[in-house]
């Protein structure tokens, strides 16, 4: 059963693992670096639907099919469904899941719902509550921009600072018993932090605080150090971000990440050469590159304890136009190999 290991971590002791997980994604994303390692590369960004709602709901729903397919499972098998997006109420999300019929969760961590989902999950699934639990989470390009900043029509120029949104979505089924040798260890909830920047182009900023956060107290509630880990992966802090957080972990916590730290928007493409300006972001950055890179390489056992901290930045586009603060949390989620004692 799970239990408190310090204030802020949850030790699941029944490893609930990932029996399958799949990541599809767009045309910008697919020719990044990791493009061979996708699913499904949808060169339409459109995908087949009427507007940009619609085609981030069809990722959700190609996104779960893919991995149910994988993990040789049935939507009727599965118990429970943990999802969430970046757009208004979490539209992508119902929209693109409510053909399964399955028990719903929809959750909102801007882009550190990943975490928040695979959390939720893992700790349903190790109480027996569910047998089996999907986890998932999306973002587009164009409808994150015409929600948060213009329409595409409007031509608007983008700040050295800003960071281009995942077309890409990352969905996960956990089962309990299972052959799969990777399992969730730990889980840890993030608590809100704000360090008062208000520019919306500038996300890695605004959230590098809050990771910085979530992992001092991961590393202090489990007692280990950095080198303790295969990886430390955040989510989507881009440049920008990534700088920050290592230079806050080494002056706030006397903790260097560097030899150890990667950041999900800094692989997902090539910066300069697709015009990203800071990397990555949205809520599929993260879900795409662990549902397909990092579980690849731990499936294969060349890293076998990896955490990841994902990071949101909780605003809307009401709390931006009233002039306010962006606010963060980051979740995170210790995944390791059965032959790991972890």
């Amino acid at each position: 059963m799970a239990k408190r290991t310090g204030k802020n971590t949850i030790e699941l002791e029944n490893k609930p693992k990932i029996l399958s997980s799949a990541a599809i994604v767009g045309k910008n994303e697919g020719e990044g670096p990791l493009g061979e390692e996708f699913d499904e590369i949808e060169q339409d960004a459109l995908f087949g639907r009427e507007n940009w709602e619609q085609a981030e709901s069809e990722l959700q729903s190609r996104t779960v099919r893919k991995a149910l397919e994988k993990g040789k499972i049935s939507e009727k098998d599965v118990d429970l469904l943990f999802a969430g997006d970046l757009l208004n109420q979490c539209i992508a999300s119902s929209f693109g899941v409510k053909e399964f019929s399955i028990p719903f969760f929809g959750l909102y961590g801007a882009c550190s719902t990943i975490a928040l989902s695979l959390a939720a999950a893992a700790v349903f699934v190790d109480s027996g509550a569910a047998e089996i639990a999907v986890a998932e989470t999306s973002s587009h390009f164009c409808s994150a921009e015409k929600q948060f900043r213009f329409p595409l029509e409007y031509g608007s120029q983008r700040p050295p600072t800003a960071q281009r949104t995942a077309t890409a979505c990352g969905a996960f089924v956990l089962k309990k018993n299972c052959e799969s040798p990777v399992y969730v260890k730990y889980v840890t909830l993030g608590k809100i932090t704000d360090l008062g920047i208000k520019d919306a182009n500038n996300m890695g900023a605004a959230m590098a605080p809050a990771a910085a956060d979530t992992i001092a107290n991961f590393l202090r509630d489990t007692n280990t150090a950095p080198d303790d880990y295969n990886l430390i992966l955040t989510g989507d802090l881009g440049e920008i971000g990534t700088k920050l957080l290592r230079e806050i972990m080494q002056k706030e916590y006397d903790i260097d990440l560097s030899r150890v730290h990667n950041d999900c928007g800094l692989m997902l493409f090539e910066r300069e050469k697709q015009d990203v300006h800071a990397g990555g972001s949205g809520c599929g950055c993260c879900a795409s590159v662990l549902g397909s890179h990092i579980l690849g390489l731990m499936r294969k056992g060349e890293l076998k304890k990896v955490l990841v901290a994902a990071t949101g930045a909780l605003m809307s586009t009401i709390s931006a136009n009233e002039g306010q603060s962006i606010p963060a949390v980051s979740h995170a989620v210790l995944l390791c190999r059965e032959d790991e004692n972890g």
